[in-house]
C-alpha cells in the first residue's frame, strides 16, 4: 500500500499592496511557498477582508492610500489581533519601519524588492509563531476543562460555569462586571479574562478604588499634566493611558465617588481621556473590566454604584461563588496554593493531613481563598516539610470539631460533625427532610414515621430551645 502522508490545511497569508502588479507577484511568490493567499488593496481592505479570513500571517506594505501599512499596525494593536505582520518599505523608510517593529511590534520588515529566500524564512517564522500561540491558546482551553484557568483552581460544578462564561466572553471586547465576596479571586478572573483575549500581549493594570484617597481617585484614573494642581511636579499617565491597547480592572468600583463614576461613564463611552489640567482629549483602546463585593443592585440602591455606570460595564456579569459553597475544591486550591508557597519560602511542605482536610471541611470561611492562603502559608512555615498538621494552625481552640469527610453531602444527605448531640442531629434531620419535601409538613411527617401533630411538636420545642438559648438559658 502506498504511503499516505498526514494531510492539513495550508497556512493562510494576507498580502496588502496598493499596487496591482507588485500585488499580484507578491501573491504568486507567496502560493510558490505553498501558503494560501488572500490579497487586498489597502489597509481598510485588509480589515474588512479579516472578517471573512483568518491569516497566520500579513504582508504589508508601508505606503498605501487610504489606510497605510502604520495606520493598519495601529488598528489591529487596537483591535487586540495577535497576527505577525511583515511591513514592506520601499529605501530610505528603513528607519521609519524600524520605528513600526518598535513601538507598533510588527514582526518585521523587508526592503522592496523583496529576497524570496529571505521572505520565505520570515514567513516560515511567522506562521510557526502564529501556530504556537494558536496551539497554547488550545491548552489553556484544555487545562480549564481540566479544573484549571489561569490561576483559578477548581472543578466544581460552580467553578466549571465561571470558566465556562470566562471562555465565551474573554475574545470578545464586551465590559465585564465581576461581583463577590472579599477574596473570591475576583481579579484573578479578570486576569483569565485578559490573558484569553486578543489583548493578551497588552498591558494588564489593576486599579483598587478603595485604596485610593478622593483627592487622588481622578488623577490615578484619567493623569495630570505639570502644574494642574499643588504637588503636580510633572505630567503623569492615568491607568487608562497605562492600560492603552490591553484590559483595566477598576476594583471596588462601588467605592468610587458618584462624581468620579460619571466622568469615568464618560471616558468609557467615548474612548477618549483627558488629563487633569490638559487641555485636549487623548484617544484610547481599553477593554474595561470592573469588580465589587457588594451585590450590584444593593450598590445601586445604597447609592454607591450609578445606575447608568452599571448598565455600561454590566454588559457581561460573572459572580463568583464563595468558598464555602464549592467546599470539594479545596484539596486542589490548596496544593496550587502550596506549591507557590514553598517556592517563596523555600519549605517542603507535601499537603495536608486527613485531619486539616476534614477540619477545612467543617470551616465556614468568611475570608473564602485569601483566608485560605494566609491561614497556609503561616502553617507552611511553621511545618517546614512534610505535611501540615492540626498543630501547624493558629487559633484552633474553639474551632468546630472536624467532619468524617471532606467530600461535599449531596441534598438529600445529612453530614453529621462528630460529637454533636442526639437532639441536634434529630433536629437537623427533621429540617432536611422537611426541605426535600418542599415544606410540605404533611408530607415530611410521613416520610419520617411520625403523626403531624409530633412533628408540630418537635418543630416548637425547637423554637423555644433556641429562644432560650438566647436569652441565656432562663425563662
Amino acid at each position: 500500500m502506498a504511503n499516505i502522508r498526514e494531510w492539513r490545511m495550508p497556512e493562510h497569508i494576507l498580502a496588502v499592496d496598493d499596487d496591482e502588479c507588485q500585488r499580484s507577484d507578491m501573491a504568486r511568490l507567496v502560493a510558490s511557498f505553498g501558503y494560501d493567499v488572500t490579497t487586498a488593496i489597502d489597509g481598510q481592505d485588509a480589515l474588512d477582508k479579516l472578517k471573512i479570513c483568518s491569516p497566520n500571517a500579513i504582508l504589508a506594505d508601508l505606503v498605501m492610500p487610504r489606510m497605510d501599512g502604520f495606520a493598519l499596525l495601529k488598528e489591529l494593536g487596537a483591535r487586540g489581533e495577535q497576527i505577525p505582520t511583515i511591513i514592506l518599505t520601499a529605501m530610505g523608510a528603513v528607519e521609519h519601519a524600524i520605528s513600526i517593529v518598535h513601538d507598533l511590534k510588527a514582526y518585521w520588515f523587508l526592503e522592496k524588492p523583496v529576497q524570496p529566500g529571505v521572505l520565505r524564512t520570515l514567513l516560515e517564522r511567522a506562521v510557526q509563531q502564529s501556530t504556537l500561540r494558536k496551539v497554547a491558546e488550545g491548552l489553556r482551553q484544555q487545562l480549564s476543562y481540566q479544573g484549571v484557568l489561569g490561576e483559578l483552581v477548581g472543578s466544581s460544578q460552580p467553578m466549571m460555569e465561571i470558566y465556562s462564561l470566562i471562555r465565551q466572553v474573554a475574545p470578545t471586547s464586551a465590559s465585564v462586571l465581576i461581583s463577590g465576596e472579599s477574596g473570591t479571586g475576583k481579579e484573578l478572573v479578570a486576569r483569565a479574562i485578559h490573558g484569553l483575549s486578543p489583548r493578551r500581549d497588552g498591558p494588564f493594570v489593576a486599579v483598587n478604588c478603595a485604596a485610593l484617597p478622593e483627592t487622588l481617585m481622578e488623577s490615578e484614573l484619567f493623569g495630570h499634566e505639570k502644574g494642574s494642581f499643588t504637588g503636580a511636579a510633572g505630567r503623569h499617565e492615568g491607568c487608562f493611558e497605562q492600560a492603552n491597547n490591553g484590559t483595566l480592572l477598576l476594583d471596588e468600583i462601588a467605592e468610587m465617588p458618584i462624581g468620579t463614576q460619571a466622568k469615568l461613564l464618560r471616558v468609557i463611552e467615548e474612548s477618549k481621556v483627558r488629563r487633569i489640567g490638559g487641555s485636549s482629549d487623548i484617544a484610547i483602546s481599553v477593554r474595561v473590566l470592573a469588580a465589587t463585593n457588594r451585590p450590584p443592585h444593593q450598590a445601586i440602591g445604597e447609592r454607591h454604584l450609578r445606575e447608568d455606570l452599571f448598565y455600561r460595564l454590566n454588559v457581561f456579569h460573572v459572580s463568583l461563588p464563595p468558598l464555602r459553597e464549592r467546599k470539594q475544591d479545596i484539596p486542589a486550591i490548596a496544593s496550587a496554593l502550596l506549591i507557590h508557597l514553598n517556592r517563596k519560602h523555600g519549605c517542603r511542605v507535601t499537603g495536608l493531613s486527613p485531619d486539616v482536610l476534614n477540619w477545612f471541611a467543617l470551616s465556614t470561611w468568611p475570608g473564602n481563598v485569601r483566608e485560605l492562603r494566609n491561614l497556609l502559608e503561616r502553617a507552611a512555615i511553621l511545618a517546614g516539610e512534610g505535611e501540615i498538621q492540626m498543630s501547624h494552625l493558629p487559633g484552633l481552640a474553639a474551632a468546630p470539631k472536624p467532619v468524617v469527610t471532606l467530600q461535599p453531602a449531596p441534598d438529600n444527605v445529612l453530614q453529621v460533625p462528630v460529637g454533636r448531640s442526639m437532639n441536634e442531629v434529630e433536629e437537623a434531620y427533621l429540617r432536611l427532610t422537611l426541605k426535600h419535601a418542599h415544606n410540605n409538613k404533611r408530607r415530611a411527617a410521613e416520610m419520617l414515621g411520625l403523626c403531624l401533630r409530633t412533628l408540630h411538636n418537635k418543630l416548637r420545642t425547637y423554637e423555644h430551645d433556641k429562644v432560650r438559648s438566647a436569652a441565656g438559658g432562663s425563662e
